[in-house]
Formats: structure tokens, C-alpha cells, sequence
């Protein structure tokens, strides 16, 4: 078990270093100053070299990376050069409310997709499985923002039960709080739950055919009783490990759906640095999504030797 956690950490921490390249080497390679860019074209020359040792961008790359990435050890992300705030509070907002938005959504997926994946398997061949596996099949058709606006279109503007955008911290008050999360929850919530679904019938479906379940049968036990008993952990690890996928493409995507509820979140914030041409500020935003993607999934890693004692053998 300690070997394995090690390894995987060790991979991660690598993935983390050279992504942390990538991100700066792709910000510099920009055509123009980033000095200039920050100024607009009707700057002065002598305007822009002020900006540029005022920031340290008159120095070498690896000198400002190397004092990059020490500033992001110490949560310090620089300055921007657009409005002179510092960068951390404006990410650390933002990625409190994604990842809020986000854990939820990918809680209520599961939570639809485990019932409703074992009961398409278990009544494949009868009307049950075909409806379960004929909505799954539009919700994946569905993307989120469409399902964003026609949630908005229903419970906003027709019932006006929910709020139609905007958010609540959870300080302002839990009602206030979970009213304003319901919306984008749910919209980002039946997607997944749809693509979900249709893995965890694929992995129900394949231990169904394995021996130990048929023995647990023959031992008097029924087929959901034997399935609920010996059968969901051996089909936990693929759902788990596409959880994890999806759950990084939320983070990543679920600015499409910030944008319909107008949401304070990250890629809200990383929206408004490139309309503003902050390119610090996206430098910053986009190292902590990759981090953030890179945590996510070590967590699922954490998750293969608690659902399957094999893997904790194995390390």
C-alpha cells in the first residue's frame, strides 16, 4: 500500500512539474509583450519597458519561472498586470465555487447512475432496461448548457421556484445557498448521470458473468441479492476510474454552464482574463485547473485499494 500511494504521488508531482512548463512556456510564447498586451497598442515604448521591470519581464524565462512556480508553493500567483490586484484571492474565490458546483454534481450522477446502471443490467431483456437505456441515451445527447437553459426556461421563468442565476455563499444562509445550486447542479448532474449510467450497466453486465456470482446464486442467494452482495464492489473500479474522468471534465468544462448561471466560478474568472487580455491571471487560472485535475484523480487512485484489497496486494 505505501508503495503504491509513493508511486502514484511520485507520477503526479512529475505530471504537475512539466505541466507547470508547458503552461509558462505557452504564456511567453504568445506573440507581443505581455507588457504590451496588458497597456494596449496605443502604449508608448517607454510605457511599456516601465511595465516590464516594474513586473520583472525584462529578466530571463527560467529566472521568472523559477520565481513562478516558488511564489505558487507560498499561494502567491503574482500580481496582474491589467488591474494591479493580486491574483491568489481572485482564484481562490473562483475555484471555491467550481469545486463546489462540481463535487455536487458529480455526488447526484452517481448517486442516479449506480440504481438506475444495475437495474438496466438486471432487466436488460425487459421494458425497464430499454427506458432506462433509451433516457440514458438522450441525456448523453444533451449538453449540459441546453439542459442549463431549459432548467432556467421550467423552474425559473415558468414555475419560479428557483432562482434563475447567481449565487449564494453558504454564510448568506443554506436556503439561499441551495437554491441557487440546484439549477447548475442538476444540469451538470443528468449529463453525467447519463454517461454514468451507461458504464456501470457495462460493468454490472460483465461481473453477472463471472463465477463467483453464478456460485453465490446457486447458494440460494437471488440474483440482486447476490449482485448487491458480492457484485457492485468488483464492478466499482471501472465506474470509479470514468468517475474520476468525467469529474476532471467538469472541472475543466463546467464554465459553459458558469456562464448560463452566472456563476462567480473559475472559469468565470478565467473567461474574464482572456476577454481582458490578462494573461497572468490565465497563466494562474490554468496551472491551478491542471492541479486541481491532477488532485482529483490521485484521490480516485486512492480510491482502487479501499473498493479492491488486490491492488493494495499488488503495490
Amino acid at each position: 500500500m505505501p508503495g503504491f500511494l509513493l508511486n502514484r504521488a511520485l507520477q503526479y508531482l512529475l505530471t504537475a512539474a512539466a505541466a507547470s512548463v508547458i503552461v509558462f512556456a505557452l504564456m511567453q510564447l504568445l506573440p507581443g509583450s505581455a507588457a504590451q498586451v496588458a497597456l494596449g497598442t496605443e502604449a508608448t515604448p517607454e510605457a511599456v519597458r516601465a511595465l516590464e521591470a516594474q513586473y520583472g519581464l525584462d529578466r530571463p524565462w527560467p529566472v521568472r519561472y523559477f520565481e513562478w512556480v516558488g511564489g505558487m508553493l507560498h499561494r502567491d500567483f503574482g500580481t496582474s498586470y491589467v488591474t494591479g490586484a493580486p491574483i491568489a484571492p481572485v482564484i481562490a474565490d473562483g475555484i471555491q465555487v467550481t469545486l463546489i458546483v462540481v463535487i455536487a454534481s458529480i455526488a447526484v450522477a452517481l448517486a442516479l447512475a449506480v440504481p438506475l446502471g444495475a437495474l438496466a443490467a438486471l432487466y436488460r431483456s425487459r421494458p425497464l432496461g430499454a427506458v432506462i437505456g433509451a433516457a440514458s441515451q438522450v441525456g448523453i445527447a444533451v449538453p449540459s448548457f441546453l439542459a442549463g437553459i431549459l432548467l432556467v426556461m421550467v423552474f425559473a421563468l415558468g414555475l419560479r421556484v428557483l432562482p434563475a442565476s447567481g449565487w449564494a455563499a453558504p454564510i448568506e444562509g443554506l436556503g439561499a445557498f441551495a437554491s441557487h445550486l440546484v439549477l447548475p447542479v442538476t444540469a451538470l448532474a443528468l449529463v453525467q448521470a447519463a454517461i454514468l449510467t451507461r458504464y456501470v450497466r457495462s460493468a454490472v453486465l460483465e461481473v453477472m458473468g463471472r463465477d463467483f456470482l453464478r456460485t453465490a446464486r446457486a447458494a440460494g442467494r437471488t440474483r440482486t441479492g447476490a449482485l448487491v452482495r458480492h457484485g457492485l464492489r468488483s464492478a466499482a473500479i471501472p465506474v470509479v476510474t470514468v468517475a474520476g474522468v468525467q469529474l476532471a471534465a467538469l472541472l475543466v468544462g463546467a464554465v459553459v454552464v458558469e456562464q448560463v448561471f452566472v456563476l462567480p466560478g473559475i472559469g468565470s474568472e478565467l473567461v474574464r482574463a482572456v476577454s481582458n487580455r490578462d494573461l497572468v491571471t490565465v497563466q494562474g487560472i490554468v496551472m491551478v485547473l491542471v492541479l486541481a485535475v491532477l488532485v482529483l484523480n490521485f484521490i480516485v487512485d486512492l480510491l482502487y485499494p479501499v473498493i479492491d484489497p488486490r491492488v493494495r496486494r499488488g503495490a
